[in-house]
């Protein structure tokens, strides 16, 4: 299923819909292997790390996350991370895929 990310016609996949909602749950802008491992945690299913760089890459371009380099430590030999946070539209639709699932939801108990 698909939403609605922008006024261009962007569309989030689950897999996406997942590292939003990942990403908006961590809050203090996560990196890359947390919001994997928060994933893997969260699903109860195995998430490459190439897929969780590939899909946030896709959620920065379409405006929905940002990232920025945190600050080198020690532990990693001086590297930066790559860190992210949603954006303002980022939460709107995180929000609207609820309402819509929510909607779903009540109309499927309706039924029975």
């Amino acid at each position: 299923m698909c939403y609605n990310a922008s006024m261009k016609g962007d569309q989030i996949g689950e897999f996406e819909e997942l590292l939003l909602l990942g990403v908006l749950a961590m809050g203090e802008t996560p990196s890359v292997v947390p919001i994997q491992q928060y994933l893997e945690h969260a699903t109860a299913r195995r998430v490459s790390l190439g897929a969780v760089y590939a899909g946030l890459d896709r959620l920065e371009h379409k405006g929905l996350v940002t990232s920025s380099f945190g600050e080198a430590t020690p532990v990693r030999g001086g590297k930066r991370k790559r860190v992210f946070q949603a954006t303002r539209q980022g939460l709107r639709t995180a929000q609207t895929v609820r309402r819509v699932r929510d909607a779903m939801w009540k109309v499927i108990e309706e039924r029975r």
